[in-house]
């Protein structure tokens, strides 16, 4: 595993941080899911970690991000509030979309975090839409679409990264290719099993990169982002990645083998990366113990957050549903 320029003691215990908070967050709310603290649907993205963490690190503050259903990751990456996050997933005001979108509609305008979409792949043409707006408006940012390989099966994929092409606008398609969109194996969805093909149909410039490697993600993340912004063109990365658990909670998981699972979490990005960190001296066990306890105690505050947060008054549940009238 190797990057560009080698990474400093800082930057390398701050993303081993954000990639243990993504699997610890994930884990509680799964935990807090079979409580029902949290309802509706809930995607985690446990095993994928190493591509939002990669990805996102490239980014500038002002670079618009815009992810899928499983984007609590994401939103971590992007620096939302882990209260915020929780509160949301359980419906409470104080949550980042008011307890208004839960688990599949994450949103921080401050932030630049578009949100997640729960229509598979109707966020790529926003992305496209954004991208152009910047460029017509000359704002010095990119715009950076997160979505399934399931998404790349959808027409509106291919009418995105058209429109994408001809316009020639600053976006960043990022395919989180886990090999099964909801429970149907890519083999059997694709008469092209390899995404970053798809891209190269429309001349956008296209590289598939191991998802599982944190290392590798950052290395053609830097790359991606940095053509993009400097050539204001878009570009296609397709990270080759695993979830480990299923497609949902409500998920019974009948098309994959558990043998199949097991042989993918030897990959684990995360074990993976610390291994790499200790080897080049990055990080001393003293400091992952210490981290370890600064995890308990802010995925804890998050839960108490979101356990203290307030439901939202029936008086105010058509609000922004409907239109006021300014005469009322």
């Amino acid at each position: 595993m190797e990057t560009k320029d080698k990474l400093s003691a800082e930057k390398a215990e701050k993303l081993l941080y954000q990639l243990l908070l993504m699997r610890k967050f994930e884990e509680k709310s799964a935990e807090l899911y079979t409580k029902e603290k949290i309802r509706g649907f809930l995607h985690l993205y446990i095993g994928e970690e190493a591509v939002a963490t990669g990805v996102i690190q490239a980014l500038k503050p002002e670079d618009n991000v815009l992810g899928t259903y499983r984007e609590h990751a994401h939103a971590l990456a992007r620096d939302v509030d882990a209260g915020a996050i929780m509160a949301e997933m359980y419906g409470k005001q104080e949550g980042c979309s008011r307890g208004r979108g839960g688990s599949m509609h994450i949103f921080d305008k401050e932030k630049n975090f578009f949100g997640g979409s729960a229509i598979v792949g109707g966020h790529l043409p926003l992305a496209t839409g954004m991208a152009l707006a910047s460029k017509k408006l000359k704002k010095d940012n990119i715009t950076v679409c997160f979505f399934g390989e399931g998404a790349a099966a959808e027409g509106i994929f291919h009418e995105a990264l058209n429109l994408a092409s001809l316009w020639k606008v600053p976006v960043l398609f990022v395919c989180e290719n886990n090999l099964y969109a909801m429970g149907t194996a890519l083999r059997f969805s694709h008469a092209v099993q390899e995404i970053e093909k798809k891209g190269q149909a429309y001349g956008i410039e296209s590289k598939a990169v191991d998802g599982m490697d944190l290392l590798k993600v950052m290395a053609a993340a830097n790359k991606a982002v940095e053509q993009v912004r400097n050539s204001g063109e878009p570009y296609l990365l397709v990270c080759n990645t695993y979830r480990f658990r299923a497609h949902s909670m409500f998920d019974a998981e009948l098309y994959r083998k558990k043998s199949e699972v097991e042989k993918w979490k030897k990959r684990d990005p995360i074990p993976k990366f610390r291994k790499y960190l200790l080897k080049e001296n990055l990080i001393s066990e003293t400091q992952l113990q210490e981290m370890e306890e600064r995890l308990e105690t802010e995925i804890q505050k998050a839960v108490d957050f979101a356990e203290a947060g307030t439901w939202e008054a029936k008086e105010e549940l058509t609000r922004f549903v409907y239109s006021e009238n300014p005469e009322s």
